[in-house]
Parts: structure tokens; C-alpha cells; sequence
């Protein structure tokens, strides 16, 4: 269903692929960007990218399984960090590539920013997925549960 490219031709990226095909007929889901707030809407991790970044990881996989994917099935991120330190960034990415993204692994791109919507807000986290097809219950009929 999803073919991970990685061109022998470019520089060998760490934890990402240049690019991921998904053959036409899938289904794909589009996710907002996935932000640093708890279930109440307050900020998590003020002034820690890091526990940002883990909060954002937290509510995008939230945000799959809502829509019937998972970490697995993301084929593009864009990670935004609100720094211009590549150890920040890099602090970040090691968060991403720590979380169940590297199983693809997934095509994406890693920029700092100068803000990001909420007051506080230091990481956001942009996604597309496949949304893998569901075996049919007993009976024939589709699983709905």
C-alpha cells in the first residue's frame, strides 16, 4: 500500500525517506497540526521544546486513531520548532524519531520557525496517512466497532 523511497543517488537521510508513494485508491487522511495542549486546552511543557514535542506526538497519535491510523501509516510530516538552533531542532527530532513515526519511515521535513499559533507554543507537527482498509467483521458486514 505505501512504498518508502530512499534515493541511492542523494544523500542517505537519518530516520526519513525522500519520498513515499501510496497507490491511487488508498484512502489518506490530511491532519491538522498537532499542538502542545492538553485535553483541556492548556499549554504543556512551557519553555521545554522537548516536552513539546512529546505532548504534540501524544495528540497526533490521538488524532490517527481517531480517524482509523496510526503512527505506521504516516507517510508525511512537517515539524515545526520555534528556534533557530540546530540543537533545539535536533532535540526535537530526536523525539520524533524516537516515537512509533520511524517505523515507515515517513517522508519529512524538519524547520525552525519565528512563532506558532498558541501563546507558548514552540512545536507543531503537521501529518498525512494512509488510512489502512478494515477486515470485514463476521457476517460480512463492515467493521464498525
Amino acid at each position: 500500500m505505501v512504498q518508502r523511497v530512499t534515493v541511492p543517488s542523494l544523500f542517505a537521510p537519518p530516520v526519513y525517506a525522500h519520498a513515499s508513494v501510496v497507490e491511487a485508491g488508498a484512502k489518506l487522511a490530511f491532519l491538522a497540526g498537532s499542538v502542545p495542549l492538553d485535553a483541556d486546552g492548556k499549554l504543556v511543557g512551557a519553555g521545554d521544546p522537548v516536552r513539546q514535542a512529546e505532548q504534540v506526538l501524544a495528540n497526533l497519535d490521538e488524532q490517527l486513531h481517531a480517524v482509523g491510523s496510526d503512527m505506521a501509516h504516516v507517510v508525511s510530516t512537517d515539524v515545526y520548532v520555534v528556534s533557530g538552533e540546530p540543537s533545539v531542532l535536533s532535540a526535537v527530532w530526536n523525539v520524533v524519531e524516537a516515537s512509533g513515526l520511524n517505523i515507515g519511515p515517513h517522508s519529512s521535513t524538519l524547520l525552525g520557525v519565528a512563532c506558532l499559533g498558541y501563546t507558548g507554543q514552540l512545536v507543531e507537527i503537521t501529518a498525512t496517512a494512509v488510512v489502512p482498509e478494515t477486515e470485514p467483521a463476521a457476517g460480512g458486514g463492515p467493521d464498525r466497532g
